[in-house]
């Protein structure tokens, strides 16, 4: 019958398994029927249309191409006026017609008859008691319906600062997408490292080249403003628990995340290109860099370290460098010694600014020397005010300025540094912020003495010597 081992094998099991199949099959049926009759006896597990009632209350439809499960609503019961008491009790009222009880009362009638009627006329006295009763809450409930419901009307101011307090996409218009981009791009922040760039490039000792100045500050600030797009691209879920910055146009959803990586390639890009093609591949070089060390490095180092702050530091010391190299072509000690100015100079200016924000930076989950050293915070804001003294006279050995640096900038590096030292010694939000204004000045004012009292170069000192040398001895 079975002509290899292996089909004998299943020929055999196969035959055994309908057997044991067979023999079951009456027990199954039996005990089928057993189910049947315990559940027929037991009507309350009969199973009718009432246990399908929910599929009433949802249905599915399609729009869109996709699948929406809906719940009808419930309809909420129409209150009457009237208390709904019993069905039988309304009827009795209705049926009862209306009895003036001083007649009833006048009327002489027999012992015999009162005390029959008797349990009739408590009946009557109930049920007309019931419908005097349901008359007076008809009234009250008409009285009530009439006067103005004491509702708190939520006038305009409430409603609109109520709407403010709540998070909200906002739809931004073709004509507000200036005003966006420059909020994306922190115009100021960018205006601050355009006007260093612009300082290293005319503190350099070579003619000025206006074209080359213009691209140059040009390339920096698209470089900024990408730099700046692609900052805050990341930080939007840490943004949003920051009162400083839960408006900017990310966190509000005035623009998509995909606008703004686009925004930011849009600006990068040709900055770098222009930088690089331009002016010179060292300044290009050092435009990405500062890029890449912006969004890549200080970004996510402000919520795992405290040495976001020295990185930072090191991106804000970049623009004059890359001033100079613009016009010079290399990299002299003059371009570190303005890198150096800008570097000292952001700690108390940060430092200063963090202080105040502390709850802010805590709550965004940034760790900031203001938050987890506040000591640090301050010892470093007084020592980098100190060594903006020492940077000064370093000016002039390096031949970037004359020896009258050093002395006019005396008084404003001693303010500052004056103004660290409070901070240092008191630590309050008054001290801090005084500071953090002084150094907005103290910047600019600096940059300007030192353009002030830059060191002629060398051709002009040659121009002017050369007729000196032409007249006879």
């Amino acid at each position: 019958m079975y002509k290899t081992p292996c089909s004998r094998l299943s020929g055999f099991v196969g035959v055994n398994v309908k057997r044991k199949l067979v023999q079951n099959v009456p027990r199954c049926n039996q005990s089928a029927r057993s189910l049947i009759q315990l559940h027929r006896r037991e009507p309350s597990n009969w199973l009718t249309y009432w246990h399908l009632n929910f599929l009433k209350r949802q249905y599915v439809t399609k729009s869109n191409s996709e699948l929406q499960q809906r719940a009808v609503p419930k309809q909420t019961p129409v209150l009457s006026i009237v208390d709904e008491r019993d069905d039988s009790v309304e009827r009795q009222v209705q049926r009862i017609p209306t009895i003036d009880p001083v007649v009833t009362d006048a009327d002489p009638q027999p012992e015999d008859v009162t005390s029959k009627a008797q349990p009739e006329i408590s009946t009557l006295k109930v049920t007309t008691e019931d419908a005097a009763s349901q008359k007076t809450t008809v009234s009250s409930t008409v009285v009530n319906s009439d006067e103005t419901p004491h509702v708190q009307a939520e006038t305009d101011e409430e409603r609109e600062a109520r709407l403010d307090r709540q998070w909200k996409q906002l739809k931004v218009n073709v004509a507000d997408l200036p005003d966006v981009y420059a909020r994306l791009a922190k115009i100021k922040l960018t205006a601050l490292v355009v006007t260093t760039a612009a300082a290293g490039y005319a503190m350099a000792p070579v003619p000025f080249d206006p074209v080359t100045f213009g691209v140059s500050c040009l390339g920096t600030g698209l470089a900024s403003c990408a730099a700046n797009s692609i900052n805050q691209y990341f930080e939007v879920p840490f943004d949003s628990n920051m009162n400083r910055t839960k408006n900017r146009p990310l966190v509000r959803g005035q623009i998509s995340p995909l606008h703004a990586v686009s925004f930011a390639l849009a600006c990068g890009v040709p900055g770098v290109a222009l930088l690089t093609l331009a002016v010179n591949p060292l300044t290009g070089f050092l435009g990405a860099l500062n890029i890449f060390l912006y969004t890549c490095c200080y970004t996510p180092l402000k919520r795992l370290s405290i040495t976001n702050t020295w990185v930072g530091a090191v991106v804000g010391a970049i623009p004059p460098v890359m001033g100079w190299t613009a016009a010079t072509g290399c990299l002299e000690p003059g371009a570190l010694l303005l890198g150096g100015f800008l570097y000292s100079w952001q700690f108390p200016h940060f430092n200063a600014l963090s202080w105040n924000l502390k709850e802010d930076y805590s709550r965004g989950g940034y760790r900031m020397m203001s938050v987890t050293h506040p000591g640090m915070c301050k010892r470093v804001a007084l020592r980098h005010s100190a060594g903006l003294i020492g940077l000064s006279a370093l000016a002039p050995v390096l031949d970037v300025t004359t020896w009258t640096f050093p002395v006019i900038s005396l008084p404003l590096n001693l303010y500052i540094s004056y103004l660290a030292f409070r901070f240092y010694r008191k630590g309050d939000r008054s001290s801090a912020r005084k500071l953090f204004f002084c150094s907005l000045w103290h910047l600019p004012m600096l940059l300007l003495l030192a353009l002030t009292c830059k060191k002629p170069r060398r051709d002009q000192e040659d121009t002017a010597l050369s007729p000196a040398s032409v007249l006879p001895s």
